[in-house]
Parts: C-alpha cells; sequence; structure tokens
C-alpha cells in the first residue's frame, strides 16, 4: 500500500495554503498526521514541487524523497499522472504496491479513523472507494440550465416539489481516493465503474480552495479545540 500527498506550491486561491499556519501548524501536517496514525513513514509520500514545502514537511520528521517534475506541477497537470509519477518512483525502488491512497493536504477534518472506516470498504475487485458528501446542489431541485429557447429548467428532470423527496446526490468531497494500481495503470479515473463510495459529513468534508474556505476553517478549528478542551 502507498499514500500520496499531492502538494503542489502555487496555489491562487490561497497563496502558500499547503504549509500556511491553520490552528497553530501547517495545513499540510493534518493529513500527514492521520495517515501516521495507520501507516509507517516509509509508505507515505509528499509529492511536491516546492522547496519550501519539502522543507515544511521534513520538519515534521517526514522525508521527501523528490521533488516533482515541473510539467507535473501546472495549473493542467492532473492527479493521474501525478499518481503514477509517485508510483513510478517507488516501483524503481524494488516496491510494488497493489493498492494507492490518495490523501489532498486541503481536507484537515479527515482524519485517521476516517481512512481506516474507508479501507474497510475496499478490496481488490474494486477500482476504487471514494469519499463523499451528500451534495446541496441537487440537480433535481436547485441546479438549473437553460435549455434550447433561453429559459431555464432543472439540471434533470424529476416531479420533486420538497427537496428532501429528491434522490439522494452524492457529491466527490476530495478527502479519500483508495484506488486499485492495475486500474490506474490501465484507464483514467474518469473511467472507473466499478467505484463505491465512503460517506463522510459536511464538517468532515471540508476542503479548502478559496480565502472564504480558509476563514471557515479556522472558525471551525477554533470550535473543534474549544470542544475538546471541555472535554
Amino acid at each position: 500500500m502507498l499514500v500520496v500527498i499531492p502538494a503542489r506550491g502555487g496555489s491562487k486561491g490561497v497563496p502558500g495554503k499547503n504549509i500556511k499556519e491553520l490552528g497553530g501548524k501547517p495545513l499540510i501536517q493534518y493529513t500527514i498526521d492521520a495517515a501516521r496514525e495507520i501507516f509507517d513513514d516509509k509508505k507515505i509520500i509528499v509529492s511536491t514541487d516546492s522547496e519550501k514545502i519539502k522543507t515544511s514537511v521534513e520538519s515534521l520528521g517526514l522525508k521527501v524523497p523528490f521533488l516533482r517534475p515541473a510539467e507535473l506541477a501546472t495549473d493542467a497537470s492532473g492527479s493521474q499522472e501525478v499518481l503514477l509519477h509517485a508510483l513510478s518512483f517507488v516501483e524503481s525502488k524494488g516496491i510494488y504496491p497493489e493498492t494507492l491512497i490518495l490523501l489532498q493536504p486541503t481536507s484537515p477534518f479527515r482524519n485517521a479513523s476516517h481512512i481506516k472506516e474507508a479501507l474497510e470498504l475496499y478490496n481488490n475487485d474494486l477500482d476504487m472507494v471514494v469519499s463523499v458528501k451528500e451534495t446541496k446542489s441537487n440537480p433535481y431541485y436547485v441546479l438549473k440550465e437553460e435549455n434550447s429557447l433561453g429559459f431555464l429548467e432543472n439540471s434533470k428532470k424529476g416531479n420533486f416539489t420538497r427537496r428532501q423527496d429528491c434522490p439522494e446526490v452524492l457529491e466527490l468531497n476530495g478527502a479519500i481516493y483508495i484506488i486499485n494500481v492495475k486500474s490506474l495503470k490501465s484507464k483514467q479515473i474518469s473511467e472507473f465503474t466499478k467505484v463505491k463510495k465512503y460517506v463522510m459529513n459536511e464538517v468532515s468534508s471540508h476542503d479548502i480552495d478559496t480565502k472564504m474556505d480558509w476563514l471557515l476553517a479556522e472558525i471551525m478549528m477554533k470550535d473543534l479545540n474549544n470542544e475538546q478542551k471541555a472535554l
């Protein structure tokens, strides 16, 4: 098993977010700490193009074995290419994992328990287990598309007057991807068909992409710390 934590240096929404301090420690540390509760350091790779991120991660005692090449660190770079690069590196060292776990560093409220629960759902017959949350943007109810006449209509057809009557629609939250390496090598992730869900709640699903996301995370982290102190 191989854990990959991708951490690109460039970030337009929140500059330097992966090592920006949240609740007294770098954002990426929350993901590293969660992974370390389950896996040995030798099974965890932080894939980054940034010397600053490398230095920050290694100050936590986790060695960063390579710097990701520049062509895999642009806005257009896909996760699959980054994962295959990390996989190629460990295979060059004679290590051949059958399962790869992708943990985005922008999900600070995803913890070790979530990862363990998702792992319990995985088996080698699957392409992937992926974490999701129930979406508020239900296509049967609030999402609209413009038709050929220029009028708005529901994105997905359905005769529902209340949101709670609509079919459940799930949204990828970006926190956990448990991937079959054979599948990863043979087809695009978007082509996976044998995919199982691991459902997380709104708080644990919080992903940081914008300044607003960051501000909300700061409030959530303070509340969480205050709750823990009260115990």
